[in-house]
């Protein structure tokens, strides 16, 4: 059982009719104590699933009244008669897993945990700048010695998942702000990929017939099906804070050698492949953005109050009108314009 301990601090005039909303809600502990003067204080133990809907009742409240203070904590170990007692532990356990098959799809972290998290990915920090960086040398010396193990690993290093995702999950809150920073994040990423590229040009010989440059030149339609599919598993990790270094290495296949390979043909003036280069990372960046809109909008990421729904609402539906316009015409350009040359 995933259980979470929610901390409110509740003021004393409003205790009362909040306390009657709160017992509403299913939860497994409930304790009041009086924490001063001004306040009391309610401990709620819940299932992890009820977390959201808690958290959405205690943030309208504190929206329109001084004093409350709301705190989310994980709960490792819980041990009480019930959970002592063997035969409704395996009982409860039976039930457990038959709820958790029929709503795996739908399990995901609460809004106000994903956003916090969010947000941490969103920033543009000294320790993501580094990270980028050294993939980017890791990444381009595989290209270089045409190492798929070196590509790999340059992919694990690579932290190009968080800001992307970012983008994506402020769009559906309708969070410009919060949009803006992740977006110049990502853009920041992609930046110094390209430019430790060209950079190495200069120093290196580089043969760029080699499969793990080549590749990156073109757009197929399997690259679409990839950047959706990358999307698509950085969004669900997201979801259940666990992007760890396997998605990590799904979405930065869509990511990170592309931009290598765009950097490499800048460098070496090959503006052909450098075109095809850059339509590929393009393309992967809209197919992943409209990808995570469309699992965060299908598990019910959405603010509270009424004027952040409605920006949001504007704003879900415009980023994937967006990107549709972005992918269509994208694929007008590789089926109708393949032949393009630069003179």
């Amino acid at each position: 059982m995933s259980l979470q301990l929610i901390e409110a601090y509740i003021p004393n005039k409003h205790f009362e009719s909040v306390d009657e909303k709160l017992r509403e809600h299913p939860h497994t502990s409930y304790w009041v104590s009086s924490e001063s003067k001004e306040r009391m204080l309610v401990r709620i133990l819940v299932n992890t699933d009820e977390v959201e809907e808690i958290l959405n009742y205690l943030e309208s409240v504190s929206n329109v009244v001084d004093g409350f203070e709301t705190l989310l904590i994980p709960v490792r170990t819980y041990l009480s008669r019930s959970t002592l007692n063997e035969e409704t532990e395996e009982k409860d356990k039976s039930e457990q897993e038959e709820e958790e098959d029929d709503k795996t799809m739908l399990l995901r972290a609460s809004r106000h945990e994903l956003l916090t998290y969010v947000e941490k990915n969103s920033l543009t920090t000294l320790n993501y700048t580094l990270l980028i960086f050294l993939s980017a040398v890791v990444g381009t010396m595989g290209f270089i010695k045409d190492s798929d193990a070196v590509v790999i690993g340059s992919m694990v290093i690579a932290p190009l998942i968080g800001p992307v995702i970012a983008t994506a999950f402020a769009a559906i809150l309708g969070d410009y702000k919060l949009l803006g920073k992740a977006a110049l994040t990502s853009l920041l990423g992609v930046g110094i990929v390209i430019v430790i590229a060209i950079i190495f040009n200069m120093f290196f010989n580089i043969d760029i017939n080699t499969r793990q440059y080549v590749a990156r030149t073109e757009v197929t339609l399997s690259d679409f099906f990839l950047a959706l599919a990358a999307g698509g598993a950085g969004s669900i990790a997201t979801l259940n804070r666990k992007a760890g270094n396997l998605v990590g290495v799904m979405v930065a296949v869509a990511l990170l050698p592309p931009n290598i390979a765009l950097g490499m043909s800048i460098g070496k003036g090959l503006w052909p492949e450098a075109y095809g280069s850059f339509l590929l990372v393009t393309v992967n960046i809209m197919c992943i953005l409209l990808s995570a809109v469309i699992v965060f909008s299908l598990t019910g990421i959405r603010p509270v109050r009424w004027r952040e729904v409605q920006r949001a609402n504007v704003s879900r539906s415009l980023s994937i009108i967006f990107v549709l316009l972005i992918v269509a015409s994208l694929l007008s350009v590789i089926f109708l314009g393949q032949d393009i040359k630069f003179e």
